[in-house]
């Protein structure tokens, strides 16, 4: 069974990811220097190598929303603090959005193709359609290291105070839901996965599709996403679980409500961001936690939502928007 231990729970709306011992990864010398997403980043690409016995992958394809917000507060800070004269380079350099795949490259000797996109909510996806277009565009086969990361920071991530991106009140993540005001929560979080052309032993799942599209209400939604099941020789009914990304925004999760009470009423529904809160490549626990059901069968207790069936999942849907006007669509197969 996966997820056989406790829900941690914050009463605060922003918090730190959860930290795995990073000494097993990265020497203790580099580690002092390495900002939390830098840390977070690399450590869950070896994690995804160590994985599948890969040393060095052909390619690496990072999405980030925010880049290192640590690094840009301590270089903006210092800016402040020198009146701009004397100012170390090292934060400035550090803080860049490119900093985690370079740092893996290096890390790795990796020479390959290497690229990062920053598009808000939309980077991670935008990452993996790359990775897509990578293997069509190969006549080999091709492993590709792709993932997205974010980190909150001290001062930064408190503006989304400011437009109501997060709630006034404070509350307990695992009560998210039961909150019906404007706003969510925020964490951070890394996510890789080793892509390949080819199955083997350690394949978890089958990346069918992934798309970002615009819409101004459900009925565009839906549109799409049943434009995206088509493309690929699937209907709603073949669908056997979805990962909705409720992040219980009062002003936005209709969108995904219309969906649950409407069209997809029938298939089992499962949402995960009061575990994790919200941030702008989350799609990658999605897709983690899709991965893992696919692989062992098994739905966690604690992100079941709504359950009606208990026939064997084989084609997942991961559907995701930020603010109502990024969406995006993630459809995992069984490998």
């Amino acid at each position: 069974m996966i997820f056989t231990g406790r829900v941690k729970e914050y009463k605060q709306n922003i918090f730190p990811a959860i930290d795995p011992d990073y000494k097993k990864f990265i020497a203790p010398m580099a580690l002092r220097r390495m900002s939390k997403a830098v840390k977070m980043g690399f450590t869950a690409a070896k994690m995804a190598l160590n994985e599948t016995g890969i040393s060095v992958p052909d390619a690496i394809v990072t999405g980030t929303g925010q880049g290192c917000k640590q690094d840009t507060e301590k270089f903006l800070e210092e800016m402040l603090a020198q009146d701009e004269n004397l100012l170390s380079p090292t934060s400035f350099i550090q803080s860049t959005h490119n900093t985690v795949g370079g740092q893996i490259a290096l890390n790795l000797k990796c020479n390959a193709y290497n690229l990062t996109y920053t598009q808000n909510s939309g980077s991670l996806e935008s990452a993996l359609i790359d990775a897509q277009l990578l293997f069509r565009e190969s006549s080999k086969g091709l492993k590709i290291l792709a993932g997205g990361v974010d980190e909150i920071s001290p001062t930064i991530t408190k503006f989304l105070y400011r437009d109501d991106q997060l709630k006034q009140e404070e509350i307990v993540n695992t009560r998210l839901y039961d909150n019906h005001t404007p706003g969510t929560i925020t964490s951070e979080g890394a996510h890789f996965f080793l892509l390949s052309s080819e199955k083997d032993q350690t394949t978890y799942s089958r990346l069918i599709d992934v798309a970002l599209f615009h819409a101004n209400n459900s009925s565009e939604i839906l549109d799409n996403i049943n434009k995206i099941l088509l493309s690929n020789n699937l209907v709603i009914e073949d669908i056997d679980l979805m990962i909705l990304g409720n992040n219980g925004d009062s002003r936005y999760d209709h969108y995904y409500i219309d969906l649950q009470q409407g069209a997809f009423d029938q298939i089992p529904q499962i949402c995960y961001k009061h575990l994790v809160g919200d941030y702008n490549t989350v799609s990658g626990y999605a897709i983690w936690l899709g991965s893992r059901i696919l692989q062992s069968g098994n739905l966690p207790g604690y992100v079941k939502d709504k359950i009606k069936t208990h026939k064997r999942i084989r084609n997942i849907l991961i559907y995701n928007h930020y603010l109502g006007e990024n969406h995006s669509i993630i459809l995992l197969g069984a490998a």
